[in-house]
């Protein structure tokens, strides 16, 4: 495992993703991920699944401490008593004390960024996160809850993979000490049949999928969560660490395509 440091603070440059993950089926991966040796775990409340993955969490040979957990807070939730209020039962749900780092999951318009970073910052605190950041903010948004946070935002997660690299955001994350965390880094599926993905793999006896998270994680300031439920891939997604993209070949996998990016959504709306 490789590690990404922000804030003083070492996070696995690869977790686990648990969107659309339920019941017994998420408390599997959950569990067979912290066996492999993933720790790194990340959920929400909107997934519906806090409760398993606490289970899993609980019932593993790992401490707790071990484990970098997130969760994110539903948007809907916008004032205070509600984010404070939605966030214990977070915690009742996973069976902690703590998260180590916790999300507003989306920029919500009718919300004020400000009442929201500082419920959060305050939550911080309290001891109830150790960290706190945002998802799917654009770098505009995000530079707004830096300014309206009174503790450091430690990360921004959006989806980012080879054809939607969001290199104005990424660079806004590297100059100012955000981690980026990078969902859907195989863009849904999308990354599998690519031919550049496929030749790199030939070339590395990698997999296209294998190439991509490589690319994902051989940026400085990212780290990615992707999502599997299968044993083999949670596997084959750490063992990406043996072998190192050129700085050619780094520009070759990103290519920007909002076609790509657009299909690759409508994938994972669709659960493909």
């Amino acid at each position: 495992m490789e590690y990404e440091t922000i804030h003083g603070e070492e996070i696995p440059k690869v977790g686990l993703g648990t969107w659309r993950m339920e019941g017994a089926t998420c408390r599997d991966a959950v569990s067979t991920a912290l066996d492999l040796g993933y720790r790194h775990i990340d959920t929400a409340q909107a997934y519906g699944n806090e409760r398993q993955v606490g289970q899993a969490i609980e019932h593993s040979d790992v401490d707790r401490e071990d484990v970098f957990l997130t969760t994110k807070v539903w948007p809907m939730h916008r004032k205070r008593p509600d984010i404070v209020n939605s966030v214990h039962e977070s915690l009742a749900q996973l069976g902690t004390e703590y998260v180590d780092l916790l999300l507003i999951h989306w920029p919500n318009p009718l919300a004020s960024t400000g009442e929201v970073m500082r419920t959060l910052s305050d939550l911080q605190s309290d001891g109830v996160a150790r960290h706190i950041g945002v998802s799917n903010f654009d770098t505009e948004q995000l530079e707004t809850a830096r300014e309206e946070a009174t503790v450091d935002v430690f990360t921004d997660q959006v989806q980012f993979h080879p054809f939607n690299p969001q290199a104005e955001l990424l660079d806004y994350c590297q100059r100012n000490d955000v981690l980026l965390t990078a969902y859907s880094p195989l863009a849904h599926g999308g990354a599998m049949h690519d031919h550049v993905l496929t030749e790199l793999g030939t070339k590395y006896d990698k997999s296209p999928a294998q190439v991509a998270l490589r690319w994902v994680t051989q940026q400085d300031g990212v780290v990615t969560i992707p999502k599997s439920t299968s044993e083999a891939h949670l596997k084959q997604n750490l063992e990406i660490f043996d072998f190192e993209l050129t700085e050619t070949e780094m520009a070759l996998v990103a290519r920007p395509s909002r076609l790509r990016t657009g299909l690759s959504m409508v994938r994972g709306r669709l659960g493909r």
